[in-house]
């Protein structure tokens, strides 16, 4: 075979394997990440509070990309704040995920913070 026939047959042989490669490859998915909170408010915001021991603690987290995060602290773990951003959100907590419509978008949802209030265990971006 000539020289410029076997460039091109190995041309051919990388430019089929890449076209494979990508089709039988697996896509990674995005995923819910915490980030930095600050003047950015398409980020999804929830303000909450973990009751262990007898006493509680305050949190402030943000997080980007959709997918779930889970509130894995021993204890109860209640919201006062969840701001959607420019996300739809639902939260899991007493057993199910609420609201059964997720939260729109650039939304804010308040409620008393007192121990054990609204639960949760989970927060979502769809």
């Amino acid at each position: 075979m000539t020289r410029i026939n076997r460039r091109a047959v190995k041309a051919a042989l990388v430019a089929a394997l890449a076209a494979v490669t990508l089709t039988v490859a697996p896509q990674s998915a995005s995923a819910i990440n915490t980030v930095e909170c600050n003047d950015n408010s398409e980020f999804l915001l929830v303000d909450w509070h973990n009751d262990y021991g007898g006493g509680w603690s305050d949190y402030h987290f943000c997080f980007a990309n959709a997918g779930e995060w889970s509130f894995e602290r021993p204890g109860t773990q209640w919201v006062d704040k969840i701001w959607t951003g420019n996300n739809r959100v639902q939260w899991y907590g007493d057993g199910r995920w609420q609201p059964a419509t997720p939260i729109d978008k650039w939304t804010t949802f308040n409620w008393p913070n007192h121990p054990g209030g609204v639960r949760i265990e989970k927060i979502r971006i769809l």
